[in-house]
């Protein structure tokens, strides 16, 4: 279950000393071929951390010999001497691995502004140890290594007609859609083009990192790359591997629902009868961010009127006393009015279920989210001390 299940990676995790735990905090994923292609999507906010901006550009040329990452600092917002600091990582990488640094992507997690002279020597330092620690096993270490609040690392490998994907993952706070703050590296065995990779990860995240939306605020820092080997020497059906790479990342996705910081439930808004995918994901996503709702959700209160004044403020097509609202599978609206008791609907299950029929057309969609909870403003509070 890691980044390493397919064949022709190595990966390490070591302990830099940029967590003051003392826990593992900087991870290195390399590519041993014999392809050496790669694709990256990252945030689409305006504000980007310097390992974003570095590997937005080293990323161009389709080549991903390595990956680089480290928690205990996000190296955002630290000025030039911070780009700095991810040029020098990408070259310590690449002097060390016998590649280019250009070749060689940088991702930073952790609080924005952490990047200073002594951050960099413990990156430094920190990568030189990892990729000398370097092992075909080292998938778990990595995972471990790249944690910020994350109670647990996050994996995933599927397992296709005689090649496989592989994946690791982190996030439990700012997961908001353009990516969902969260670090995904995934790997896989089989040949493929690097304008394949890109096609079919760029398909991938739009239906699974794309659609979680916990708290609704998006991180400077997410990256999410693919790495291809091509080791297995298979070239798989596309529609199977793109198939496989969705699930995969679904797979991730939910796994940081799970994980968010402070959540008592895992909400899952699926969104039917729409005139557009575009309608379906704008609906379920101004539920997803709904203070109010989400409050009433943690308070276990099946409170379906705040649906409805949710769905209003898009500019989705439907008749608002025209919509079915279901929570946990008890329909406690329909036609915008009341239908079964609320009495009815049982919130205390961690994983809840909210269906949104709008009677507006076929299309369709899902969001991921969480409840609001004590926990999460504590945690958010304290976290910077």
């Amino acid at each position: 279950m890691s980044v390493t299940a397919p064949q022709g990676f190595a990966a390490a995790g070591v302990a830099a000393g940029l967590k003051s735990t003392g826990k593992p905090d900087v991870a290195v994923v390399v590519n041993r071929g014999p392809l050496k292609a790669g694709a990256a999507v990252f945030t689409s906010n305006r504000a980007k951390a310097n390992p974003i901006l570095w590997s937005e550009v080293a990323v161009r040329d389709g080549v991903v010999e390595a990956v680089v990452l480290n928690s205990g600092g996000a190296n955002c917002f630290t000025g030039s001497f911070g780009f700095q600091t991810t040029h020098q990582t990408a070259e310590r990488a690449a002097e060390l691995l016998g590649v280019s640094a250009g070749d060689v992507l940088v991702c930073s997690t952790g609080l924005i502004g952490t990047g200073d002279e002594v951050f960099r020597a413990k990156v430094l330092e920190g990568t030189t140890r990892a990729i000398a620690g370097l092992t075909p096993d080292g998938g778990e270490a990595a995972s471990l290594a790249i944690m910020t609040t994350d109670s647990r690392p996050k994996r995933t490998v599927v397992h296709g007609d005689g090649w496989s994907i592989g994946g690791m993952a982190k996030g439990a706070g700012m997961l908001a859609p353009g990516l969902a703050t969260m670090l995904v590296v995934l790997t896989t065995d089989a040949v493929l083009t690097a304008e394949e990779a890109d096609a079919h990860l760029r398909a991938a995240t739009r239906v699974s990192f794309d659609r979680l939306d916990s708290d609704g605020c998006m991180s400077t820092n997410d990256q999410v790359t693919l790495m291809v080997s091509g080791a297995s020497g298979v070239t798989p059906d596309p529609d199977a591997f793109a198939k496989a790479l969705r699930e995969a990342c679904t797979s991730l996705a939910t796994q940081l629902q799970g994980d968010a910081e402070g959540a008592s439930h895992d909400i899952t808004i699926e969104v039917t009868g729409a005139a557009s995918e575009e309608d379906a994901v704008e609906v379920g996503r101004s539920v997803a961010r709904n203070n109010l709702f989400k409050a009433a959700v943690f308070g276990n209160d099946p409170n379906w009127g705040r649906v409805l004044a949710a769905i209003g403020t898009t500019h989705a097509a439907f008749d608002p006393y025209d919509v079915d609202v279901s929570m946990n599978g008890v329909r406690v609206c329909t036609k915008g009015g009341p239908d079964r008791p609320r009495e009815e609907v049982d919130l205390t299950p961690r994983a809840t279920h909210v269906g949104i029929d709008l009677k507006a057309g076929d299309a369709c969609a899902t969001i991921w989210t969480n409840d609001l909870t004590h926990d999460y403003v504590h945690e958010n509070s304290a976290y910077s001390s």
